[in-house]
């Protein structure tokens, strides 16, 4: 998606060499790659109404820290969260940063711009109980064998062996049947050996029999019901059924069950560095939010079952 008509065709080219070399340099997924550049669309939308001209690279150049004020304004009064506005300050500072090195100029007072506050919101993984009942409840839902087994085969991958929902919907022939362990690309092209527990090969190769598409080596497994790889929506409608149907929270995602996985690892005594290599993460600091989930899940046991509490 080009921006011609609110930057000249300079500036929209050096916005495609930097995504190039960002994804180059720092392996991004497509979606982050794409969000970077709605974030500097979004800008430059604004420069082009809040300057009344198209931008150039020496306006770019020549931009001052009231431009970027101005713009985090207006993304406030737009009810803009601070966590969507801290990351859109980043991608422009980002670009800011790589074209003030080829060019050669002084960003210095942009790049001082300190980014939104926001809270971090802790993961809600669900209590070990629930997560069986999800599983549980996902296969007792009247539909064609196949789906069920397929919709269950899913949710216990998220669950059994922490995957992103891609991930597991990228599971392809060549790796069928599971064996002990399975090889996941995840976020940013990092690859790491996920451990597969006896329950999530035994669904997974439960719907490879069932299925009524080919499955060939090089194609994804888990297919829809007019055979082409299943979207994610399909799992996260799904999800949204049984939690109804148990009386869950909404907090209780696909996703939330990855959460679970790592929480309830953490609470059996599992170390942190090992369910960061499970989970993918490519810091530490990543991870370490499942310790304050851990606490937090102390308190209210305690909070609840103490008699002087």
């Amino acid at each position: 998606m080009d921006i011609l008509m609110l930057v000249t065709p300079a500036v929209n080219e050096s916005i495609n060499n930097w995504l190039e070399i960002k994804a180059a340099t720092s392996n991004l997924a497509t979606n982050t790659r794409v969000a970077y550049r709605n974030d500097l669309i979004d800008f430059f939308n604004f420069l082009a109404e809040y300057q009344n001209e198209t931008a150039d690279l020496l306006t770019v150049e020549k931009l001052k820290t009231s431009d970027i004020r101005a713009w985090q304004a207006k993304l406030r009064n737009l009810n803009t969260g601070p966590r969507s506005n801290a990351r859109k300050l980043s991608s422009l500072k980002s670009y800011i940063r790589w074209l003030a090195k080829h060019r050669q100029f002084d960003a210095t007072p942009i790049l001082s711009l300190k980014s939104p506050k926001f809270t971090k919101k802790l993961p809600r993984p669900l209590e070990p109980i629930e997560a069986g009942s999800v599983l549980s409840e996902c296969e007792s839902i009247v539909s064609e064998p196949w789906v069920v087994a397929r919709d269950t085969a899913v949710l216990i991958l998220l669950y059994g062996c922490g995957l992103r929902i891609s991930e597991a919907l990228s599971i392809i022939g060549k790796d069928i049947p599971l064996r002990n362990t399975i090889r996941i690309t995840g976020k940013g092209g990092k690859v790491r050996i996920v451990p597969v527990l006896e329950i999530a090969q035994k669904a997974v190769n439960e719907y490879t029999d069932l299925c009524p598409f080919q499955l060939v080596e090089d194609a994804k497994i888990f297919r829809g019901v007019r055979g082409k790889p299943l979207s994610p929506k399909i799992i996260q409608n799904k999800m949204k059924l049984v939690r109804h149907r148990l009386g869950l929270p909404a907090s209780a995602t696909p996703h939330a069950l990855r959460h679970s996985f790592a929480t309830h690892l953490l609470s059996n005594g599992g170390d942190l560095r090992t369910i960061q290599e499970l989970l993918g993460h490519v810091s530490l600091s990543t991870t370490q939010i499942y310790t304050a989930v851990d606490t937090v899940r102390l308190m209210e046991v305690y909070s609840k079952t103490h008699p002087q509490a």
